[in-house]
């Protein structure tokens, strides 16, 4: 049995050419030239700078000209900041608000151990801890981790339950504690391990469960100390036996996976780095299922339906398209019936997408889109919360064991908080 471990997934691509989506420049520079309040830091690894930058991403921007004069000015002075897509409708709505947190650094996760407490996690080191339900934020540091080396390191996801949390850091790093964060501890991680850890999440006491980028997912029982591997094959293993089978179009499906999510009952579900193809696992089977992509456009990331693949799933393609597929899909299928969804991008990319409830969806982009749905991601209308805040946004998460509260994560500390329609 292998025994690994590992940490959730940072929602980035390992090439510009997959993803629709790269880093301005000029903003990049600015994050690096910036630090965090009372930075720390952890091993002897430094962050490439051009790694950091693929998590970043570059806004397509649109515009439009009253003349043939004004358009061909527009056409060459187009850049990666110019103005934001027109709203869906004249009344854009503004239901979210900045919540102030001390590093200005990219902020990758959030997770909450009860309504009052919780942590968010970023770049260079950046994690902070609140006792107010978001509104405050504190810096926090790893005793046992040297302050030196800490800021060379990306925290990329923060996972809570019943006062037992988990943190991730690439390069790979793995930190667990039993008392809510007061303390922590590094948990070894194999050098056998396939693929990179790229998902962790609290299960209960000493109970976790963990993804690789070779979609290797394993549990553990005893806090890390060792971990039972729950599915046969590697994703490279499943790609290589379908190529090698003689199926008719079986090299379709090759490349590496860049992006693993998890829903509520324990199915994942990646994408091909090349944005051509995706697939899923259920608990239970022996090896992950490829599925067409069904569309000449490429991939830029998925989820599921009110957070179950048995809802359907969520597509966002080049362009600023969004797509979803009805409930009860075949997943044994190679193709899933994505229907597109009404949503006016101007072109910015869709970066992540989420239901509150059964109606209501949101989704985010580049240069802080935001856009909600009433009507369960048939139809978007535009949201102007972020309008005058520069940077992207990268994530978005509701907590329904927690009230329902929302939480927006982006670049450069950017962190909003879902106040609904009285905003």
């Amino acid at each position: 049995m292998k025994h690994l471990s590992a940490a959730i997934l940072a929602l980035a691509a390992s090439s510009a050419d997959v993803w629709a989506f790269a880093p301005n420049n000029q903003r990049a520079a600015a994050a690096v030239a910036r630090r965090r309040v009372s930075p720390h830091s952890m091993t002897s690894s430094t962050t490439n700078d051009a790694e950091e930058d693929r998590r970043s991403f570059v806004v397509k921007s649109a515009s439009s000209a009253t003349s043939a004069a004004a358009s061909a000015f527009a056409l060459s002075t187009l850049t990666a900041s110019a103005a934001m897509p027109q709203p869906a409708n004249a009344a854009a709505s503004r239901q979210w608000r900045q919540v102030k947190v001390p590093f200005e650094d990219t902020v990758y996760d959030v997770d909450f151990d009860s309504p009052a407490h919780g942590y968010i996690v970023g770049a260079r080191g950046s994690f902070a801890e609140t006792n107010d339900g978001g509104n405050t934020w504190e810096p926090r540091s790893f005793s046992n981790l040297d302050a030196e080396e800490e800021i060379t390191y990306r925290f990329q996801v923060v996972s809570f339950k019943d006062g037992e949390g988990w943190v991730l850091g690439k390069p790979t790093l793995l930190l667990h504690t039993k008392d809510g964060g007061k303390s922590w501890e590094r948990i070894p991680l194999s050098p056998k391990l396939p693929g990179d850890p790229t998902g962790i999440l609290a299960l209960g006491p000493n109970k976790a469960e963990m993804i690789t980028s070779s979609g290797a997912v394993y549990t553990t029982e005893n806090a890390g100390r060792n971990w039972k591997a729950q599915v046969k094959e590697t994703i490279d293993a499943t790609l290589n036996r379908i190529s090698s089978s003689g199926v008719s179009g079986a090299s379709y499906f090759t490349g590496s996976i860049v992006n693993e999510q998890r829903d509520a009952r324990g199915a994942y579900l990646a994408v091909s780095s090349r944005g051509n193809f995706f697939l899923t696992w259920e608990p239970g089977q022996d090896f992950w299922i490829p599925h067409n992509r069904g569309t000449p456009r490429r991939i830029q990331n998925m989820g599921f339906v009110r957070g179950d693949i048995r809802n359907g799933l969520w597509m966002t393609l080049n362009g600023g398209k969004l797509l979803t597929s009805p409930p009860g899909v075949d997943l044994m299928g190679e193709e899933f019936p994505f229907v597109e969804a009404n949503i006016k991008t101007g072109g910015y990319g869709i970066t992540d997408v989420a239901w509150r409830d059964d109606d209501e969806v949101w989704a985010v982009g580049g240069s802080n889109t935001m856009y909600v749905s009433k009507d369960n991601g048939k139809n978007f209308a535009f949201d102007k919360s972020a309008n005058d805040i520069p940077g992207n946004l990268y994530n978005v998460k509701f907590f329904p064991e927690f009230g329902n509260m929302g939480w927006a994560l982006g670049s450069s500390g950017l962190l909003l908080k879902y106040v609904g329609e009285s905003a």
